[in-house]
């Protein structure tokens, strides 16, 4: 059970984490401030060096990882350029992000809870992430 419990854990990281990134990249060209798009690169590293500890820890359970949903994919990309079709203001996208980074937080609580045998390094890895999506939430809330 801690392995099974541990591998779908880490399989929603990587999609929470491959979501996040492209997010990002599809806003990232738009953004105006130094600033703010210091912010999302930044986040953007990290989300990256944590996936490569993912990466790592699901080779050894012989496990390639999960991709996001395409629906939601698909649905988040579209809301995106909706928006910045309307207003490519750097507030449109800050809200864009926050609300990302709001869904991941929800939804790796979520797994957390679910996956609740899953090993220590795992969860921490979890954990890591779901703080890196609250820091960004906060420092980009001067932009909302």
């Amino acid at each position: 059970m801690i392995e099974q419990d541990t591998v779908r854990l880490l399989r929603e990281c990587d999609a929470g984490i491959k979501m996040g990134i492209s997010s990002i990249d599809d806003v990232l060209s738009y953004v105006s401030d130094d600033e703010f798009k210091k912010y999302l690169s930044d986040c953007k590293e990290e989300h990256a060096k944590l996936n490569t500890e993912i990466q790592n820890m699901l080779e050894r359970y012989e496990d390639e990882g999960k991709d996001p949903n395409p629906i939601a994919k698909g649905m988040s990309w579209m809301k995106t350029n909706v928006k910045l079709s309307m207003d490519e203001s750097d507030r449109t996208i800050a809200d864009l992000i926050t609300d990302g980074c709001n869904m991941g937080v929800k939804s790796l609580n979520k797994y957390l809870n679910e996956y609740e045998a899953a090993d220590e390094k795992s969860k921490d890895i979890t954990k890591r992430l779901i703080n890196l999506e609250e820091k960004l939430a906060i420092d980009i809330r001067r932009f909302l």
